[in-house]
């Protein structure tokens, strides 16, 4: 093992994403999709007060620079990358024009936040699509207050960097600070973002502990900028530092770190949580965690970032004490030895309809394809040629996932929270080999929702289904 990082076996050991199926619960069957159909509930409306916010976004081509002498060109919000950070207080409405300068179709989905299904973003379950050359508004309440981001959801365009953070801040924080700094992960893809199927990866080592092939990344980006160029947050000794860190990649899991400091977890996907200490987390595609650091250790720090299914180079920032000579080397983080459990976390209110035994259960098996193209299935189906998961309006809902892969599956549901464990998330990795995880949610925003594997790929080659309220 050395200083720059921990292999991947390792992280994975202290990760406890091999034990992640303990959270699943144990219920006795219950009826599943055997309604025999139903008709279409009608989705709540969209919010029809003035915005307190108004935001203008343009997809359009541009070029990035994640280092000095590193340069693509690819797909943008406003020419910035990532996209503009999008910061609103709780309970305000927020109005996004989105101007489509591409030469495709596109969308905006506002990840994490129960929106109305009708401005969900989602091409052919929630919208059309924007065609290029044409706009479209969303407007929405933007609760509740948490950690989020927004994303392209056509295709494999999230990989091309057409993503942005979306904050909604609390009116009463449960944790103080002094100081915040959003921390965007991704993945780094030079060229266009393609499937296997269609030649777009040759795996060259870049998945084989995962049993999965990955795009030939060539880099790990934190706020856009590749380790050789590494920003900088600047902290003040003695303060209270809140980092929102947003895993906004297509194909990555995470383990994190921040050098000579122990974290305080305090919000996980957005929603509070009672305080937990830790020295580093793991979170898959799609996932957020908020921690607030104390600045007690004056100096140059890393926060590093590790690529647990792939072979780059950790992702890097640096803490820097306004005290500190900068000429100092940054330390690097040592070995991790509190690793961040879901076990861990607590919600700090508990999720509204979820009590008791569900009304339904879903028992849903995640796995690869049996024929040879590049395939991911949920129950052996390939969206979009999948059976919906039909549910009723104000039931308590429970999906049990195994996953019959290597490889772990960040499980995103669109429009709801769900209880898994004692935490409430959106995003939960399920791990490879058989691993099983439980989550519960209250059917109370109607519409067509989708459920997927934010891993993009996955998605792509199929792994999602629809949650389709019916009456």
């Amino acid at each position: 093992m050395t200083s720059s990082g921990l292999s991947r076996r390792k992280l994975l050991q202290l990760s406890g994403i091999s034990t992640l199926g303990a959270l699943a619960g144990c219920a006795s069957p219950l009826p599943g999709t055997d309604d025999g159909g139903g008709r279409a509930v009608t989705p709540r409306p969209t919010v029809t007060a003035d915005p307190d916010t108004s935001v203008s976004l343009t997809a359009t081509s541009g070029t990035i620079r994640p280092a000095s002498d590193t340069s693509t060109t690819t797909w943008l919000y406003d020419g910035q990358y990532p996209g503009p950070e999008l910061r609103v207080q709780e309970g305000d409405v927020l109005s996004v024009e989105l101007a489509n300068d591409l030469q495709e179709e596109t969308t905006i989905h506002w990840h994490g936040i129960p929106v109305a299904n009708p401005v969900d973003g989602v091409p052919n379950v929630t919208q059309e699509p924007v065609a290029s050359g044409d706009t479209y508004t969303y407007k929405f309440r933007a609760e509740p207050a948490g950690t989020y981001f927004y994303h392209s959801h056509v295709g494999l365009q999230l990989d091309r960097g057409l993503l942005g953070p979306l904050i909604v801040e609390e009116r009463d924080p449960h944790v103080e600070y002094d100081r915040e700094y959003v921390v965007v992960l991704d993945d780094y893809l030079s060229g266009e973002p393609r499937l296997p199927s269609d030649g777009g990866m040759g795996g060259g080592g870049m998945g084989g502990m995962m049993g999965d092939v990955r795009p030939p990344y060539e880099g790990l980006l934190i706020n856009g900028k590749l380790p050789e160029n590494p920003p900088t947050f600047d902290v003040t000794e003695g303060d209270r530092v809140r980092f929102r860190f947003v895993n906004a990649s297509s194909a990555t899991v995470f383990g994190v770190r921040i050098a000579g400091h122990e974290m305080s977890v305090t919000h996980a996907d957005g929603q509070p949580v009672e305080p937990v200490e830790a020295d580093s987390f793991v979170f898959g595609a799609g996932e957020r965690y908020d921690v607030v650091v104390e600045a007690t250790n004056p100096g140059r720090w890393f926060v590093q970032a590790n690529a647990l299914d792939g072979n780059e180079p950790p992702a890097r920032a640096v803490v820097e004490y306004e005290s500190t000579d900068g000429l100092i080397t940054p330390q690097p983080p040592s070995s991790s030895s509190n690793r961040l459990q879901y076990g861990d976390l607590r919600a700090r209110s508990s999720l509204d309809g979820v009590s008791g035994d569900p009304d339904r259960t879903f028992d849903l098996t995640l796995s690869r394809g049996r024929n040879q193209s590049y395939t991911w299935t949920i129950d052996g189906q390939a969206y979009p040629d999948a059976d919906p998961l039909q549910i009723r309006p104000g039931e308590h809902v429970r999906i049990r996932m195994t996953n019959q892969s290597p490889v772990v599956h960040p499980m995103h549901l669109h429009g709801h929270f769900f209880q898994v464990g004692n935490a409430i998330k959106d995003t939960v990795i399920v791990p490879g080999h058989r691993g099983q995880v439980t989550l519960d949610f209250h059917a109370d925003n109607p519409g067509r929702w989708l459920f997927h594997c934010h891993n993009l790929y996955h998605l792509d080659a199929g792994m999602a289904r629809v949650v389709e309220y019916v009456e």
